[in-house]
């Protein structure tokens, strides 16, 4: 999809209007609509307003775009490659020369690719005809929810074939810094310690209920609680909890450590959407088939350490 040729037309009041009636009930494609059209997937883009209602709702679904970073590229090509390095200041006495680093050769090269995500969903036909209903909201909401837990899912699991290369991943993800047979007081202060300290600033743990739930028992040996209860940290630093991290068992990697903004999440195109209404209409609803595409991957193993849980 060109999006620099198509954003003006999504932008237009013209443009929106002849979306969302086709979202209701319209089988007719106006030649405003079909300036909108991913012809790779057949489906039409969200109008620019409706985009940016869909992005607010996806903030408040996504817990992994808060602690991410996220940014976009929709016309660079289907592979792009993302540069990192480190950065270099020197202190320099007057008069001496400034210290040249070979910055040219100090980076990181990252393949950041455009994988295809869908989301199908219905909607009684009464509804979606009804004037009163606001189905711009309903749709952008409902697709911020889908699309938000199925990137959750390959952000933590995600194989890298066909999908992102999630931080659970063997030679992708997060550094392995601690081996034991079950999650233990001493093992989580050897992972928090296994991090640099240029990590620790901005890092948070993750886990699911389950793994949080046993944390919580864990003490010292003068009997004070690992977690925090006031304010739900564990050594000052925020736990977020997800359903997509693994139960403590043999060969899992229950814990996550780190800075999780050197995780990019890349948006390669505007949300698509495409209503399916032969597919359900003997049960009145109307369809829709929904597509966006991505990439993520952690740009610095390093930045993230995990728990691997051993037989």
């Amino acid at each position: 999809m060109n999006y620099i040729a198509t954003k003006y037309y999504i932008a237009q009041p013209e443009y929106a209007v002849d979306f969302w009636s086709a979202m209701r009930r319209s089988d007719t494609v106006s030649n405003t609509l079909e300036k909108g059209r991913n012809t790779d997937v057949g489906a039409y883009a969200l109008p620019e307003l409706s985009m940016n209602k869909y992005d607010i709702a996806l903030a408040k679904e996504s817990q992994f775009r808060s602690i991410c970073t996220v940014m976009k590229a929709y016309d660079a090509p289907y592979k792009i490659q993302a540069r990192t390095a480190d950065d270099l200041a020197v202190w320099v006495a007057e008069g001496d020369a400034i210290p040249i680093k070979n910055v040219m050769d100090d980076f990181t090269i990252h393949d950041l690719r455009a994988w295809k995500l869908a989301s199908l969903f219905t909607l009684e036909s009464s509804f979606a005809a009804d004037a009163a209903f606001d189905v711009e909201t309903y749709i952008t909401g409902r697709l911020a929810k889908n699309f938000s837990r199925a990137e959750e899912n390959a952000f933590l699991n995600g194989t890298g074939v066909n999908q992102p290369a999630g931080l659970l991943h063997n030679t992708l993800g997060a550094e392995t810094a601690v081996e034991t047979s079950t999650v233990t007081y001493d093992g989580i202060i050897r992972l928090y310690f296994s991090v640099k300290p240029e990590y620790l600033k901005n890092a948070v743990w993750m886990m699911n209920d389950e793994t949080a739930m046993m944390l919580r028992t864990l003490k010292d040996a003068n009997g004070n609680y690992l977690w925090r209860d006031n304010d739900d940290t564990i050594f000052g630093k925020k736990v977020v909890i997800s359903e997509f991290m693994p139960n403590i068992a043999a060969g899992t990697k229950p814990v996550l450590f780190g800075d999780f903004r050197y995780y990019w999440i890349v948006d390669r195109s505007p949300v698509t959407v495409r209503t399916l209404h032969e597919h359900f209409a003997l049960y009145d609803q109307i369809g829709y088939l929904a597509y966006e595409f991505l990439d993520g991957k952690l740009i610095r193993r390093e930045a993230v350490k995990t728990i691997k849980i051993t037989a």
